[in-house]
């Protein structure tokens, strides 16, 4: 575990790199502004970050691991049976937790004024989504590869998640309805081919009914 000295000094920087991303775009931070914001010394921040993409992986990195932990609790405590739409909709789930939980940082995830950022996250939810879905590959038989289908979920429910934005709904109104159009889908069988479909079906792999 790190010293505190040395979390607080992280701490320090990933707030001062959020609050500067208010003012300007992230190519335009300096290494001088950080330091200055996040009152530490240039040879304090080389100490721990290469430059300021590692600083920004790290702020990704905590909150991946912090959506993992969520998603491993909720697949623990409402899908120990490893249903198929259940999984997806947890990991969807902490997915919205997070992104609305830390919207202060997520705002700049605007692929026009931030297109690093915007890459860097939406690999960082593609690679996840991927892995979920090799998962799932083990035991169903899927019509696509799981990076397309990895891909095709998380466009989609991105372009649904910023549409809501747009339109100002309301967080449990974007929960229940991005749940019921992901839920819908999986059970579709459009991802599954036929054999897999019945056996889903087989399995018991309903729906899960919205819990918001």
């Amino acid at each position: 575990m790190e010293d505190r000295r040395i979390m607080k000094t992280k701490k320090a920087l990933k707030t001062a790199l959020i609050e500067l991303l208010d003012k300007q775009d992230f190519e335009h931070v300096s290494i001088t502004e950080l330091c200055r914001k996040a009152d530490v010394s240039r040879i304090t921040f080389y100490s721990h970050y290469n430059d300021k993409y590692a600083l920004l992986d790290d702020i990704f990195e905590d909150m991946l691991s912090a959506g993992k932990a969520d998603y491993y609790r909720r697949q623990k405590e409402n899908n120990p049976r490893g249903h198929l739409v259940a999984g997806y909709v947890n990991m969807l789930d902490c997915i919205l937790e997070i992104y609305f939980d830390r919207y202060d940082f997520f705002r700049h995830t605007d692929p026009e004024k931030n297109p690093y950022i915007s890459s860097r996250f939406y690999s960082i939810v593609l690679e996840t989504v991927e892995l979920h879905t090799d998962h799932v590959r083990r035991r169903l038989q899927l019509k696509y590869s799981p990076k397309k289908i990895a891909g095709f979920v998380c466009f989609g429910m991105f372009g649904f998640i910023n549409e809501c934005r747009l339109e100002n709904t309301p967080l449990e109104q974007i929960r229940k309805e991005a749940e019921k159009l992901l839920t819908d889908i999986l059970r579709s069988g459009v991802l599954t081919e036929k054999e897999g479909h019945e056996k889903m079906e087989a399995m018991g792999l309903e729906p899960m009914t919205s819990r918001v």
